[in-house]
């Protein structure tokens, strides 16, 4: 290979391609053990990826996030922190997901489209993914509200409207909330609560 010149791609890769998964094939991995709790992966759009561990910043705006949350969140839903949902082509763990249920409703379950009310993503080091990859994701799988705590920036970005059916899923609206100003919690359609953007910031 000539010096400059672009690496060669392995040969297996050329005629084989990389091996995707169904979300059922993914459950079977980890049914059968050949997955477990601590393996640092999840499922996006049939691709096994790995999660990037989180650094203090995220980690403490997460905590600060979930303390805000659980004070006003309705007794019909629940938040769940880096647990999985199950959407058609994927299985990511959200950093905040609020779904509704009960303690008993996803015994058997993760949450799926119909379940999720809001779903958030802590994002540093990991924005371009949250907002290009996870955001066509979840636009995809319509859910109905997006958030990305965007620490990089001061601000938290609010995605709604998706539209799953575009040629590139993707959510219509963003809004763009900055450190004084109150961001409308909607759940199921509805305002719930006006949050500090400082309190999710961290």
């Amino acid at each position: 290979m000539s010096v400059g010149s672009a690496p060669q791609i392995p040969g297996y890769l050329v005629h084989s391609g990389f091996r995707r998964w169904s979300v059922a094939e993914y459950h079977r991995l980890i049914d059968t053990g050949f997955l477990g709790e601590d393996d640092p992966v999840h499922l996006l759009e049939g691709n096994m990826v790995l999660r990037t561990p989180p650094n203090p910043p995220h980690s403490n705006s997460v905590t600060r996030s979930i303390r805000t949350l659980v004070r006003i969140l309705p007794d019909a839903w629940q938040l769940r922190s880096e647990q999985p949902i199950t959407l058609p082509d994927s299985e990511p763990q959200p950093d905040i997901t609020l779904a509704l249920g009960d303690h008993t409703t996803f015994r058997n379950r993760h949450p799926g489209p119909s379940d999720i009310g809001l779903l958030v993503e802590v994002a540093d080091t990991s924005l371009i993914v949250d907002r290009v990859d996870m955001g066509r994701i979840y636009a995809r799988a319509g859910l109905p509200v997006y958030w990305i705590i965007n620490i990089v920036d001061r601000q938290v970005e609010v995605y709604t409207d998706p539209r799953p059916n575009a040629p590139v899923p993707a959510y219509a609206t963003r809004t763009d909330y900055r450190p004084g100003d109150v961001v409308p919690l909607i759940l199921d359609g509805q305002q719930i609560a006006r949050l500090l953007v400082d309190e999710l910031l961290g």
